[in-house]
């Protein structure tokens, strides 16, 4: 239990300084645009996959 409420409190600490620094608007934009190009990967991989099963 100890080794959760330490990790947690890392992934906290990180959080905070992220959110409370500058770096927020940054990583708000980068995850943006990865989102959208693991989305297209998505949607092709669907297609790959529908594609090689006929």
């Amino acid at each position: 239990m100890l080794r959760w409420t330490v990790i947690f409190l890392i992934v906290a600490i990180i959080a905070g300084v992220l959110g409370f620094g500058g770096i927020a608007a940054g990583a708000a934009g980068i995850a943006k645009i990865l989102f959208f190009v693991f989305l297209v990967l998505f949607v092709l991989s669907l297609i790959s996959g529908r594609v090689g099963r006929s």
